[in-house]
């Protein structure tokens, strides 16, 4: 495996960046409304219900939720590719470019079954004639990967732009009318209360020197789950299932183990994997964490991020550099990797020289990946 050498151009520039959250502010008492009630669900699970709710709001610490459903009419808003436009035009816009300028177009999602992919219903819809374009599937890293792809693209003279886009809507899988509810579980219901949905995209120019801006220093990804199960994900099997057997027996719920079994998986003897991974990327591309202003973890609950902010703290990553958005708009998943930046962008004060660095395992097969991106004056 081969390091990012960023020694020479060209560079790789984030010049512009843009997300979307669709409808307004969901408050936690509100996520039923928006979801729809599990009447039909089996009572054990109803009583737990009942139990967990107030216990994940002082444990995710989220103030408001983002989805693209009407409560009334029970109406999907938006899909993933509308808001991935709406996200990207703002990019676009903020590089200053038009969509037709656009010379590769690398979107990354949780997962994805539609055919034509999602990258050229993009691509049509921003009234893109010819670009080259990719989609990446792998849940929470697959933003890392459609950032990396662009990254490499510029870098090896592929293109001289690049248009990275991820959107998440989670609530597709998370209202009562997707389940069959007598067999629903803890498992597949625990999502219902951190996951919102949301869109964000930043747009990639190659550039012969380093000047007057954020440049992508390194993208970094890789996979230890070999040897570990599966902590996430439906039970679809590698084929396409009838529809309505898939629905009797269940199969489409998206189910996530958490306390002790996640716990498990997640932890090893000798660390998280989490630290472990963010150790090898730091270690493999010399990174100096000096220079290191924000910290931006990917992870949907705030007790979480705080026991891995204790063991970075062993790397010589202070805590007040942790960055996230989580508390006013809910875990979007994907996205929010590439929402973060934008935030910074356009409302935080950089300093020459700041480092922002991102780092996320996911929890279906253990994916794990991370960016680090420099402010030049």
């Amino acid at each position: 495996m081969t390091s990012n050498s960023t020694d020479r151009g060209p560079y790789v520039r984030l010049a512009g960046s843009g997300s979307f959250l669709p409808g307004k502010p969901i408050p936690p008492e509100e996520v039923d409304l928006y979801l729809g009630e599990l009447t039909d669900a089996p009572r054990k699970v109803k009583r737990w219900l009942e139990r967990i709710r107030p216990l994940m709001k002082e444990m995710l610490d989220i103030e408001f939720y983002h989805f693209a459903v009407d409560p009334v009419t029970r109406q999907f808003t938006e899909d993933n590719v509308t808001m991935s436009v709406k996200a990207a035009r703002q990019a676009i816009s903020d590089a200053g470019l038009v969509p037709e300028e656009i010379e590769l177009i690398v979107y990354g999602s949780a997962h994805q079954d539609q055919m034509p992919t999602a990258s050229v219903r993009i691509q049509e819809m921003l009234g893109i004639e010819q670009c080259g374009e990719i989609s990446v599937h792998a849940n929470c890293t697959s933003a890392y990967k459609a950032l990396l792809l662009g990254y490499d693209m510029i870098r090896n003279g592929r293109y001289r732009n690049a248009l990275v886009i991820s959107s998440s809507i989670s609530s597709s899988e998370l209202v009562a009318e997707y389940y069959n509810q007598p067999l629903v579980t803890k498992e597949e219901l625990f999502l219902r209360y951190f996951l919102s949905d949301g869109a964000a995209a930043l747009v990639l120019t190659a550039e012969d020197q380093k000047s007057n801006g954020l440049f992508v220093d390194h993208v970094y990804m890789e996979s230890i789950g070999g040897k570990k199960p599966s902590a996430m994900g439906n039970r679809r099997p590698s084929y396409w299932m009838n529809p309505k057997e898939e629905f009797e027996k269940g199969y489409h719920h998206l189910a996530q183990l958490f306390q002790e079994e996640l716990r498990a998986n997640f932890h090893d003897t000798d660390g998280s994997v989490f630290l472990k991974g963010l150790r090898r990327m730091i270690s493999k591309y010399s990174i100096d964490l000096s220079n290191l202003r924000y910290f931006q973890v990917n992870f949907p609950s705030k007790h979480i991020t705080e026991l891995v902010m204790e063991e970075c703290e062993s790397l010589g990553i202070p805590r007040d550099t942790l960055y996230s958005k989580m508390a006013t708009m809910g875990y979007i998943g994907p996205p929010m990797a590439l929402l973060c930046l934008d935030k910074i962008r356009k409302e935080e004060k950089l300093n020459n020289g700041d480092t922002i660095l991102s780092f996320v395992t996911e929890v279906s097969k253990f994916m794990q990946a991370g960016y680090v991106i420099t402010n030049i004056e």
